[in-house]
């Protein structure tokens, strides 16, 4: 008697990001935060591509955002370099923004 081999599910790296913004918008903006931190510019592109699929798609958040849906997959490229108003809508569309926090000290004040 054959046994049947069992087929591992998987699923690729964008699928698994992209639900875990989903299930979890929290992580989402952590993710988002560190990726700030670190100010690899491709990176955020890619990041905010995902929480946009994650938050409803692209469509949606372009319309949330009053965007062309074309002007967004352009904006959102590896290449692309939006202006901070479009960052904040794109953000406020799928219900997150941008915050500041202050560094650790390194110097007292004398």
């Amino acid at each position: 008697m054959r046994r049947k081999k069992r087929r591992l599910p998987w699923r690729n790296h964008e699928d698994a990001v992209v639900e875990s913004f989903r299930r979890n918008p929290k992580f989402a903006a952590r993710y988002l935060d560190a990726i700030l931190e670190d100010g690899d510019q491709a990176e955020l592109m890619l990041a905010l591509r995902f929480l946009a699929v994650a938050f409803g798609g692209m469509g949606a958040v372009a319309e949330s955002a009053e965007l062309n849906k074309t002007s967004l997959y352009r904006t959102l490229s590896a290449s692309g370099n939006p202006e901070l108003r479009s960052v904040t809508t794109l953000l406020k569309a799928m219900g997150l923004r941008l915050a500041v926090q202050p560094l650790a000290r390194r110097y007292q004040a004398s």
